[in-house]
């Protein structure tokens, strides 16, 4: 693969050290033409994802989630502003339809491309842990807080394992301010990517 930005910025060595986006993912923006600062945003969202599935398997075994869908959820559930790029610097919605209908259109099942039209909406009924989880990645990569998303988090654990609610509350807050507290390099890894190729 060539070194343009957009290279660099799915799977080039970086500081802060990121995870780089599987290979999968890498060819569809790659083919999208993935404006290069969405690629990395995608790449540290991905990169919490992964902190945060290791986390809940050693800290929650009991609790049962397809790790896979969470990653690949993560990684590409902005992908919809491929289209809509305005939304990587403003406000808007306009992507999380669009980017389940791009993932569908390119042989993605609809079970993990659910991800790009959910991860905005982790309170309605039938929500998955992995719904909850790629929610939670891309809230806590830049270090926002959301009680309620982390509360419904939280109510899983607690049933999965069996212990009260404030013992997972309080491992769950202390892993996501230690992730929370390398969110300054990962917004300035995400800012030195243009926006155009």
């Amino acid at each position: 693969m060539a070194n343009t930005p957009l290279s660099r910025a799915m799977s080039a060595t970086v500081d802060p050290p990121l995870l780089p986006l599987p290979d999968r993912v890498v060819g569809l923006l790659s083919e999208l033409g993935s404006p290069p600062r969405l690629a990395a945003h995608l790449r540290a969202v991905h990169d919490v994802a992964h902190q945060l599935v290791g986390w809940v398997e050693q800290h929650c075994p009991a609790a049962l989630f397809d790790r896979e869908a969470v990653l690949f959820g993560a990684a590409t559930h902005d992908v919809g502003k491929t289209v809509h790029v305005s939304e990587l610097s403003g406000p808007g919605a306009a992507h999380e339809e669009a980017g389940r209908t791009l993932l569908l259109g390119h042989g993605v099942g609809p079970e993990l491309a659910r991800f790009a039209a959910t991860h905005a909406s982790w309170a309605r009924s039938g929500v998955g842990l992995e719904d909850l989880l790629v929610s939670l990645a891309d809230k806590v990569w830049k270090n926002k807080r959301v009680p309620e998303l982390e509360d419904l988090v939280v109510a899983r654990l607690a049933e999965a394992s069996g212990r009260a609610v404030w013992e997972e509350f309080m491992a769950l807050d202390e892993v996501l301010a230690r992730i929370g507290d390398g969110a300054d390099e990962r917004l300035a890894f995400q800012a030195s990517f243009p926006v155009h190729g």
